[in-house]
């Protein structure tokens, strides 16, 4: 395992992310914000932020793993959310979530979450990018 997660005493005990990784390994990964578009550049989900979140982290993985890395490597996600507001949170994870069942990965990693006006096309709701350390 190249990544430790840690959230240590005297900060605040986060609810579905770390507040701390530690990574540990000999090469650096940078994804791209992974967003709502099938292989083929076809639009998924339109106007779904559940459905384009489970699409985002679905992309995010094979990404991950198409340069030999896993989501287990991932040192930190930053999520990027048009319009964001709290209500939207339960959409939100549960894409993560559905992508996690269907590839046993654990998507908690230390995570920062962005609201933004628009993202690169109209119709993209979510965007996700990640660093991650393979040994």
């Amino acid at each position: 395992m190249t990544v430790e997660l840690s959230n240590p005493p005297g900060i605040p005990e986060p609810m579905g992310y770390a507040q701390v990784g530690v990574a540990t390994g000999t090469r650096m990964v940078f994804v791209s914000g992974q967003v709502a578009r099938a292989a083929d550049g076809t639009p998924v989900g339109a106007g779904d932020l559940r459905a384009q979140a489970e699409q985002a982290y679905a992309n995010l993985v094979t990404a991950l793993e198409g340069v030999g890395a896993a989501f287990s490597d991932v040192a930190k996600l930053t999520v990027y959310v048009v319009d964001w507001s709290p209500e939207k949170m339960e959409d939100l994870v549960a894409g993560a979530m559905a992508v996690a069942a269907r590839t046993g990965i654990d998507p908690v990693r230390p995570i920062t979450l962005v609201g933004v006006a628009a993202l690169g096309e109209p119709d993209m709701l979510v965007e996700v990018e990640a660093v991650a350390v393979v040994a």
